[in-house]
């Protein structure tokens, strides 16, 4: 059973199993493909040597990848990255190609293959870190950030790493290789045919790059555009599917003819297109193939573990890998130092590109071909490539479960000395405490703003909002603050169980103060209203039902008629809220409370009713600003006067 629907079926069967079970027990898809490719190759050997050709055809999906990311940046994002992508980037693949090439000279017996080893385990995996990071929200972390940065510096490097490596040629190896190959090594350059700039001098060279980087620049703003209308006015999904797998492939390819990375030159095309109003369509058509060639590499890797020369020299195989993840980890929490990141951003920068990447393969075959690197080194070093990648789930996790708990344990700086005292207090400074404490400012209240978020505190005060570092449950700090002759504290932190045990020590402590409370749905709503807060309101009403009135009078009706259906739903709303109180229970689940569930429907028809009541009712007094004038009216008027 070796035909290519079985192949096909062995290897979804593997994802659609492993992954759930590894996202279930908290280890990651990363992780769960790559074991899932070990189970099906080294271990039960369901797969075979199709592996490797398999792999070449997967990594298209880390080309996809760095079109998507392209899409997601604009042009002048990454100028404004330029010090970070060149800075840190830069060094961090200079400082670890020369630590690894000078150690490899203990080792190697030349130094250009040491050299070539550095180089090409200097670079991190871009298909594993980008997923993981996507996967965990982080990406807009400034760990992230900086990360994204190194790694796309990384795929920029390998241009010239390409371009350096056949220099590096050694000829013991060339001729110890060619003895081992026998004449079948002569026809081995099948590749050279696939070349636009094979034999070229270095200027004809640079001119063809060029000019292709410029077809991928100028196609992208000027020909895509028209191309795209004119297919989406066909009205057929599938026609724009296609093109959208059209212009990745044909980037790739043109990259590919001048020996350019394909990663490389459709990141570019996506960030041409991060402005065209394709973009979000663009997105959705390429994401699912994405998804499942990055699967399928994944699988591939963990496939491709050589177990036999791995448990053959295991101790040499565990001590390259680990040696090669703590140098660059080490250059790596070094340069997140020199660049000033922040604690958990350091270390989720360190831990994260400590690994070797997929490129590594590549230039480990292509060195391979250039006799850089005996086939024995040649050989160790792959399964250093592989284990390091199938480690980095695992420092992932590592990441999570004792990095960042203890950072948040370590992290307890000195609150700040709070200089004055205020009518409001305010309990976090971030998005939504941000505009409490502005509207309060502009009508000449004086607030006092704490938030245990130093960044947030740090940026408040850059742009001239005066708050301050602490927790707002010390007693020391509120009474700094002037919590016995406040009036109001407005409770808005970020932390659901820290917002309730707040207003509950609140409650207690100061029973005179009026509380409001920031709520995050229905229930914490009314976990704050059990606990003592005088008023909870929910994050998101107000902005949908603002929203969902301006998409009303966008959709033409009267201003008056949206204002009035506002009105009654927002009253409504809060009739249901207390009425639905007395049967909440904090004990049972929502879905098994049936007495409260009975009344959401009853409730919800009600509404439905009451709106359209409302609709046609005639205007009551207290509305009489927006009753227009009886027809006829403005003419009597004119005949008086």
């Amino acid at each position: 059973m070796g035909g290519l629907l079985f192949q096909v079926f062995v290897y979804l069967c593997a994802a659609v199993i492993a992954v759930p079970v590894a996202k279930r027990l908290g280890l990651g898809s990363v992780l769960g493909y790559l074991i899932a490719g070990i189970v099906i190759g080294p271990v039960f050997h369901v797969v075979g040597s199709e592996t490797e050709q398999l792999q070449h055809f997967a990594e298209f999906g880390v080309v996809m990848m760095l079109f998507l990311v392209g899409l997601e940046l604009k042009p002048q994002l990454l100028w404004q990255m330029r010090a970070r992508l060149l800075g840190l980037g830069g060094l961090q693949v200079l400082a670890t190609a020369g630590a690894i090439a000078v150690l490899g000279m203990l080792f190697l017996d030349h130094w250009q293959s040491a050299l070539a080893a550095g180089l090409l385990l200097a670079l991190s995996s871009t298909a594993i870190v980008l997923q993981t990071l996507s996967e965990k929200g982080l990406m807009r972390t400034d760990g992230g950030r900086a990360g994204f940065a190194v790694l796309l510096f990384q795929d920029i490097a390998v241009i010239p790493m390409l371009a350096v490596i056949p220099l590096l040629a050694v000829p013991e190896i060339a001729d110890v290789a060619q003895h081992l190959a026998g004449p079948e090594a002569v026809t081995a350059d099948h590749g050279a045919d696939m070349s636009l700039v094979a034999g070229l001098s270095g200027w004809a060279y640079a001119l063809v790059v060029l000019a292709a980087v410029a077809a991928v620049i100028l196609g992208g703003h000027f020909l895509s555009r028209p191309l795209f209308r004119f297919i989406a006015a066909s009205n057929l999904r599938e026609s724009f599917t296609a093109a959208a797998l059209l212009l990745v492939v044909g980037i790739a390819l043109l990259m590919t003819l001048v020996d350019l990375s394909p990663a490389l030159g459709t990141f570019l095309a996506g960030v041409v297109l991060a402005d065209s109003e394709f973009r979000h369509e663009l997105e959705s058509d390429i994401e699912p193939f994405k998804g499942l060639l990055l699967g399928l590499f994944f699988i591939t890797v963990g496939a491709g573990i050589d177990f036999g020369v791995l448990l053959g020299q295991l101790a040499t195989v565990l001590g390259l890998t680990l040696g090669v993840m703590a140098i660059k980890g080490g250059l790596l929490f070094g340069l997140g130092r020199l660049f000033r990141l922040r604690a958990a951003d350091h270390w989720l920068f360190t831990l994260s590109l400590a690994q070797a990447g997929e490129f590594g393969f590549v230039l480990l075959a292509f060195c391979a071909q250039n006799a850089v690197i005996p086939p024995e080194v040649a050989k160790l070093l792959s399964l250093v490539i592989a284990l390091s990648m199938l480690l980095t789930p695992v420092l992932f996790i590592g990441y999570d479960r004792l990095v960042l708990p203890r950072l948040r344990g370590d992290a307890e700086q000195p609150a700040d000395t709070i200089e004055e005292q205020g009518t409001v207090i305010i309990a976090g400074a971030g998005r939504f405490g941000q505009l409490v404490n502005r509207l309060l400012m502009a009508a000449g209240v004086r607030t006092v703003v704490l938030d245990h978020d130093a960044g947030i505190v740090e940026r408040m005060r850059r742009v001239g909002i005066r708050s301050y570092f602490g927790d707002a449950s010390r007693p020391d700090l509120l009474q700094a603050a002037g919590i016995d002759q406040a009036a109001v504290f407005v409770v808005a932190i970020d932390d659901r169980s820290r917002a309730v045990q707040l207003v509950e020590y609140l409650r207690r402590e100061f029973p005179q103060l009026r509380i409001l409370a920031r709520a995050f749905d229905v229930d914490h709503l009314y976990l704050l209203r059990t606990v003592g807060a005088d008023l909870a309101l929910r994050e998101v009403f107000d902005t949908s039902l603002e929203l969902g009135a301006a998409t009303l009078r966008a959709l033409g009706h009267h201003p008056f008629e949206v204002e009035k259906l506002r009105r009654a739903f927002r009253k409504h709303d809060i009739e249901t809220l207390d009425e639905l109180y007395e049967l909440w229970d904090h004990n049972l689940e929502f879905a098994k409370n049936r007495a409260l569930l009975e009344r959401v429907r009853a409730r919800t028809a009600a509404e439905l009713t009451l709106t359209a009541r409302d609709r046609t009712r005639l205007h009551d007094r207290t509305e009489r600003g927006w009753t227009p004038p009886p027809k006829g009216y403005s003419e009597v008027l004119e005949d008086e006067s």
